[in-house]
């Protein structure tokens, strides 16, 4: 395989390796190498000479920024209508990965947002450095959180994961292992040595794969959101955003005044979507069943001004000075909510039974 392909494969032993291979766009994935990916799960599933899967970024800046929201802010100028079918087939490997019957063992060195999320950690080994930087910062460009983040965020301990879903804070190795987004801390200087041990001939079966995981795992420096849990869990059990914010600049934290704050820049409407989202896939029992309705909040936030504008502050002018409509909490009815719920104009992704 040529070496400028968006993603590369290879075969290490009984192991076989994903590279996404857009350093210069930080890796994020483009519709051609959601198909890839999927393509090659499905080959190495029925290959008894593969044992396991790794997944890693090219370059030194992390795994994956999540997708290519340029390419979906020109469909939503120019109303192309290609983001949906991106996004089906992206939702549908992110549940083969999730439900893949080998070791998945992603890397998540560096960064890892949005959808560079939804390709490692749905995985069943995953490992995070002390480089790594992890975040859902959909509503920071009007969206929300999708690839089964709300699935995932609404299992985390308490409401750090509504915290983090709606402010879209980005956390460290500690923190994703405490909100169940990672399963090990391996430093990174040592990710050769353990890429290098999946390579070699002690692996034979899945379990030799979670053996070496925990023979390289170490303890990750502290995080922060263990010590910020008591006034997490006492601002986000609130009813509304509103509430939310009001509870924390109330609450006497300089941490819980900084978050008020964060959220007083993410889009209205998509904050409110995403606190339903979240509550929603806390009591949704399947990963399937709540990717199904993230597909159809992605589909609803196609229709809204914010996603458009959201993504050109955010990486088309950079400037940072997205300018929502509406404005205001306030301003966001309960039928602009209720749209994100709806069936999308070209049906329903259809995963759960």
């Amino acid at each position: 395989m040529a070496h400028d392909e968006p993603v590369l494969t290879a075969r290490a032993g009984r192991t076989a390796h994903l590279t996404l291979n857009r350093p210069r766009a930080l890796n994020a994935l483009t519709h051609p190498m959601v198909r890839t990916i999927d393509e090659a799960l499905a080959a190495w599933e029925g290959d008894d000479d593969v044992t396991a899967v790794v997944i890693s970024g090219a370059g030194d800046r992390g795994l994956c920024a999540g997708g290519d929201i340029r390419v979906i802010h020109e469909d939503t100028r120019t109303g192309a209508g290609a983001s949906p079918a991106f996004w089906r087939d992206e939702y549908r490997l992110n549940v083969r990965i999730a439900r893949y019957p080998k070791p998945y063992v992603a890397l998540m060195d560096g960064i890892v947002m949005g959808g560079g999320v939804g390709v490692s950690a749905h995985g069943s080994v995953r490992i995070v450095t002390e480089r790594s930087a992890v975040a859902m910062p959909e509503t920071a460009i009007g969206l929300v959180p999708d690839v089964g983040g709300t699935y995932l965020l609404s299992r985390a301990p308490g409401e750090l994961g509504t915290h983090l879903a709606l402010t879209g804070q980005t956390i460290g190795a500690a923190d994703a292992l405490l909100c169940g987004l990672a399963d090990h801390f391996v430093p990174s200087d040592r990710l050769g040595d353990l890429r290098a041990a999946l390579a070699g001939p002690e692996v034979r079966e899945a379990a030799d794969v979670r053996e070496i995981a925990r023979r390289y795992g170490t303890t990750a420096p502290e995080g922060r959101l263990d010590a910020d849990r008591e006034w997490i869990d006492a601002c986000y059990t609130a009813g509304s955003v509103e509430e939310i914010i009001d509870r924390l600049r109330g609450s006497g934290e300089p941490a819980a005044k900084d978050a008020a704050e964060t959220l007083l820049t993410r889009s209205p409407t998509a904050l409110k979507a995403t606190l339903v989202a979240v509550r929603r896939a806390r009591r949704t029992a399947t990963l399937e069943q709540v990717i199904d309705q993230e597909y159809r909040a992605s589909c609803a936030a196609l229709t809204f001004p914010d996603l458009q504008e959201g993504i050109r502050a955010q990486v088309i002018d950079k400037d940072r000075r997205p300018r929502w409509s509406p404005r205001e909490l306030t301003e966001v009815t309960d039928a602009d909510v209720a749209r994100f719920s709806a069936p999308p104009p070209g049906g329903d992704l259809g995963l759960a039974p």
